[in-house]
């Protein structure tokens, strides 16, 4: 099942070849969380602080679908 994968600001130096603008489709076959996913490309779970599936706020444990879009974030700062 294809998955498109988005990931913000300092995530998408975890993963090789990258591209922002097109985000990465992740090929999965059977049922996966928004953590395992994770995992699978690379990316560290203690820096993911949030975790949108298709527009909307999800956990890690968050069960993936057939063509969803799962984008990852991390920590963010400002004042």
């Amino acid at each position: 099942m294809p998955i498109l994968v988005t990931l913000s600001t300092t995530l998408r130096a975890c993963v090789a070849d990258y591209n922002p603008a097109t985000g990465l489709t992740v090929e999965w076959d059977g049922p996966v969380n928004a953590g395992e996913l994770a995992e699978k490309i690379g990316l560290p779970l203690r820096e993911i602080k949030i975790v949108m599936r298709n527009g909307r706020h999800a956990g890690l444990e968050e069960t993936i679908a057939d063509g969803d879009r799962v984008g990852y974030f991390p920590a963010v700062g400002g004042g």
